[in-house]
């Protein structure tokens, strides 16, 4: 952004500096150069939009990208253009490519498609060779390549390689994503097991699936004391074993996904193929626990978890729909509809969960929205 650009009467939300009020703000060459009450300068521009939001920038944990390999469904330039509009000025890209980003000469490439966009692109490293949960990829050389952590985005089943593969890691000081699903236990299902998959006869999905697995890799944390960030949580018990594990000094951050928190499994009833989820959307019990695991920080940060598709194949039965769906765009205006407008949370809170605590899982730094800094912001 280049020039003066005065915003009259925006709300700045900055849950670093713990600021929610309605200012002016004048930046020039897109760094804020004054905040105050009443600005009068000349500008080459002046904002005057009421409702204007301006915050630290929204920072996505994982997101997968279909750019390269499966551009019918989006593109890096797409993927950049909805993270914008959704008010998202970084995204972290899941390894899942064709080819996967398990070799630095990918990262490199990958990196080279996104370089002249407005949002930054951090990439996740595969953890295994070919994202495939079978051998280990070579870390080391991804993490001089520049990855943010690493990442497989899948299940990895076998034990005895996670913890190997968390001994491995332990001097390269990268972040540590892992999902945790038994996929042995979820089967065929389609949606979590329960009431409503039964009303609605639907496989179902066990919750033990992903209680079991997230049992599992937290006595091989124990014993290893490599840190791990754990995503996709989404379920009352699983948030019952991290709060737990938290209060026993393990090394542990956790994040769910928008989704699981604003639906559960009360809204399958349309049969919705945009709503079948990996993991699944939670019964009401569930999806509650998420929410009060965020509001006491058992859980660290909300993840949109982008999952773009074409239009042909997210339109069949929903059982036989691909699991995923998008969200950048979506994501911020309706969690503020559930969570702010509700009273359930304030603006800040949201905006940190979507930002800075982000950010620490990632291990990045962010700045307050203060003259004379650069900081990362975006106004929405």
């Amino acid at each position: 952004m280049i020039g003066t650009h005065l915003l009259r009467q925006v709300r700045l939300i900055d849950p670093i500096a713990s600021i929610d009020r309605v200012t002016d703000v004048l930046l020039r060459n897109g760094v804020v150069e004054q905040v105050a009450d009443a600005i009068e300068t000349e500008t080459d521009e002046v904002i005057d939009r009421p409702g204007l939001v301006l915050g630290i920038g929204l920072i996505d944990l994982y997101s997968h990208s279909g750019e390269p390999g499966f551009e019918s469904r989006e593109t890096i330039a797409s993927l950049m253009q909805a993270a914008k509009a959704g008010g998202f000025t970084q995204v972290a890209i899941l390894p899942d490519t064709q080819p996967p980003i398990d070799d630095p000469a990918n990262v490199d490439r990958l990196r080279r498609l996104a370089q002249s966009g407005e949002v930054q692109l951090h990439l996740w490293g595969a953890l295994t060779q070919q994202a495939a949960g079978e051998a280990l990829s070579e870390l080391v050389e991804l993490a001089a390549a520049g990855v943010v952590g690493f990442a497989d985005g899948k299940p990895i089943a076998n034990p005895a390689l996670l913890r190997r593969l968390l001994e491995y890691t332990q001097p390269i000081d990268r972040p540590i994503a892992l999902y945790c699903c038994d996929r042995r236990l979820a089967g065929n299902g389609v949606m979590r097991e329960g009431a409503n998959s039964i009303r609605l006869g639907l496989p179902g999905n066990p919750a033990m699936s992903e209680t079991s697995a997230i049992a599992a890799l937290l006595e091989i944390v124990a014993e290893v004391r490599t840190p791990v960030h754990l995503m996709r949580l989404s379920t009352a018990r699983g948030v019952e074993l991290i709060r737990t594990a938290k209060a026993q000094g393990l090394p542990l951050t956790a994040s769910t996904t928008w989704m699981h928190l604003l639906l559960d499994t009360d809204d399958l009833i349309s049969y919705a193929p945009s709503l079948r989820l990996d993991p699944p959307l939670g019964n009401p019990i569930d999806r509650q626990a998420l929410i009060a695991g965020l509001q006491d920080h058992t859980i660290d940060a909300i993840a949109v978890d982008h999952s773009p598709f074409t239009y042909e194949e997210k339109t069949v039965a929903f059982a036989e729909a691909p699991s995923g769906a998008i969200g950048l765009e979506l994501a911020l205006p309706l969690l503020w509809r559930s969570l702010v407008e509700s009273g359930q949370w304030t603006a800040i809170d949201l905006w940190r969960k979507l930002s800075v605590d982000p950010a620490k899982c990632l291990g990045l730094s962010l700045n307050a929205i203060e003259p004379g800094k650069p900081t990362n912001f975006d106004f929405v």
